[in-house]
């Protein structure tokens, strides 16, 4: 795990050194243990190396392959680099180095763009061939590792964070209107390509881009979910889909284990991340370490599931430990969790994921986490509805958008009022073809793009602020594509995720999994209230941070009654737009 960066010019001129070493130095939390940078006439390659795979020098970056004229810098972990090696090894291939690094640029070589399908991983990776002069940059199936992108006519670069991105200069930070409208009403989601900064883009999961020195460029996706089950699978029960579940997932949690380090994995007493520990103990994995985290009560809502990871923990004997938060040291540390943030997110995990994985960075530098079961599986209470609807795409919009068209009219000042692009967004996402059950339809946007551009983008921030790797084996491809095929009747049964809980059954303490679905709640940051509330009326009522977004008299009316402007997913409108100033303060916009 680590962060790239690259510049490539087109203007003939030599590739800016000073902008992409302050990029680079500002991706240092995500690679504290080396560093590295290549230039070659117009293309510079930047790296932050975290080792994890293989701890030796030889696998540093940017690796350079004189012999096939490659030079490569990657971020992400390939769990099925052995299998890979030896089957480069019987074309020829030679090796220097054991990790999954010459691996992909020997592949690369071998197989050009064929080999991503070949890849079960999560990667952000970039190739420079120095006798075509093109450099090939691409992204893993559920976007699990980040890639940016800021293009002039004079240049192309490219970061794995935006932050570090601004870092370079010669790029427009002013606000883009159209990512405005997504982040305000399709529950703080920004879709690629946009980013809420006009000169910056982000690459879609599952695509790559292929650009040349004279900035000619293709662009194409080389992966996507289709929904339904196979011809043969047509008369599966939820037993057989269980089954084919619960092997899948026991290789995708066997095979993250892949690393010269020791794995933990994070606990939040939750089906999903107790099935990985019992499936890790299953394997025969010995003294696994654990780490839950609690925050202080509010709002007469509890802060912590702590009773759940104890008992998980206490059941397999892991080395646990417990965290709990209090309400100042959020507010403390929310300016820092929001400068590791690649874009503005609202969730309530962030914070709890950045106080998380400060803790866990002490203990070790690999876990493992339980997101994206609910985006697959249907844990999601947005779903049910959508069963017998005659109208899924306003189902979907009044369960999930944070606001109506005419709402956010009225919360955004006239500057920057847009047509209703969220809704048609989603519109269309739900007319493409490859899911015709309106669950389907819904799971597929969610898995594809909500994912991508919530959880996952929260894990990778979060965590990689510590230098700490997440790996999250619900997004192996494998289970991916099986869950995709399991009907959605077999999804939404039992409170959701059916088939899941079923399969959690055959391994897991069944109390962990009949009990009310939960998450990692920061109930001071949903119930505002106190110094929180106070702290938040400041950084909107400034005049020195007034960016002219909202209307006043819609932050007049969330600031006399924040509790009772809930989102339908029961976030805090108020807290929404407070965390879009705050991010942009943080990142000097």
């Amino acid at each position: 795990m680590c962060g790239i960066s690259g510049e490539l010019r087109f203007d003939k001129q030599p590739a800016d050194l000073a902008a992409l070493d302050r990029i680079t130095h500002h991706l240092a939390p995500r690679g504290p243990d080396a560093w590295g940078l290549h230039s070659q006439g117009p293309i510079a390659l930047g790296h932050r190396r975290l080792k994890i795979m293989d701890l030796a020098a030889a696998s540093g970056q940017p690796m350079l392959d004189l012999e096939y004229g490659l030079a490569m810098v990657f971020n992400g972990a390939i769990y099925n680099y052995p299998e890979l090696r030896k089957e480069l090894l019987a074309l020829g291939y030679r090796f220097h180095s054991d990790g999954d690094t010459e691996v992909l640029l020997k592949a690369w070589h071998a197989w050009g763009k064929d080999m991503l399908p070949k890849l079960n991983g999560m990667f952000a990776l970039a190739i420079w061939e120095r006798d075509s002069q093109r450099l090939f940059l691409a992204r893993d199936r559920l976007g699990i590792k980040p890639l940016y992108l800021s293009r002039t006519r004079q240049r192309l670069r490219f970061a794995s964070s935006l932050p570090a991105l601004l870092q370079g200069g010669d790029i427009d930070t002013s606000l883009n209107a159209q990512a405005l409208n997504y982040y305000l009403n399709f529950h703080s989601v920004v879709p690629a390509p946009h980013t809420l900064v006009k000169g910056v883009e982000k690459l879609p999961a599952a695509s790559w881009l292929q650009i040349d020195a004279d900035g000619n460029s293709s662009q194409g996706t080389w992966w996507q979910l289709d929904y339904g089950p196979s011809d043969s699978e047509h008369d599966l029960g939820l037993e057989d889909w269980r089954d084919l579940l619960l092997a899948s997932l026991r290789d995708a949690v066997a095979v993250r284990q892949r690393a010269a380090r020791e794995v933990g994995v994070l606990l939040s007493g939750g089906v999903d991340s107790s099935l990985l520990v019992g499936l890790l103990a299953e394997a025969g994995v010995e003294e696994l370490a654990t780490f839950s985290i609690g925050f202080a009560d509010a709002g007469g809502e509890r802060g912590d599931e702590f009773e759940y990871s104890d008992l998980i923990a206490h059941h397999y004997g892991t080395r646990h430990q417990q965290l709990r938060i209090d309400e100042h040291e959020v507010l403390e540390q929310l300016p820092q969790a929001f400068a590791a943030m690649s874009e503005p997110m609202v969730s309530h995990d962030c914070i709890a994921f950045y106080l998380l994985a400060r803790e866990v960075s002490r203990y070790c530098k690999v876990v493992q986490s339980g997101q994206g079961a609910d985006e697959l599986l249907g844990g999601y209470h947005w779903y049910p509805p959508l069963v017998d609807t005659c109208d899924p795409l306003n189902s979907y919009r009044a369960a999930f958008f944070d606001r109506s068209h005419l709402e956010y009219q009225a919360t955004v000042q006239p500057a920057w009022l847009t047509d209703d692009l969220a809704g048609d967004f989603v519109r269309q996402h739900f007319e493409r073809p490859g899911a015709l059950d309106p669950v389907d339809k819904a799971l597929r946007l969610d898995s594809t793009v909500m994912l991508v551009e919530d959880p996952v983008k929260r894990v990778d921030n979060m965590t990689m602020a510590w230098g700490l790797e997440a790996r999250v084996p619900f997004l192996d491809y494998r289970v991916v594509e099986l869950s995709a095929r399991i009907p959605s009747r077999f999804k939404l049964g039992d409170g959701g995720k059916q088939v899941l809980k079923a399969a959690a059954r055959q391994v897991i303490p069944h109390a962990v999994i009949d009990r009310p679905k939960g998450y990692f709640p920061v109930p001071g940051l949903k119930h505002l209230q106190g110094r929180t509330l106070g702290w938040v009326r400041e950084l909107l009522l400034d005049p020195s941070q007034d960016r002219g977004l909202f209307q006043p008299a819609m932050l007049e009316r969330l600031l006399a009654s924040p509790s009772e402007d809930i989102t339908p997913l029961h976030g805090s409108k108020l807290w929404q737009m407070a965390a879009l100033h705050l991010w942009l303060n943080q990142q000097g916009i």
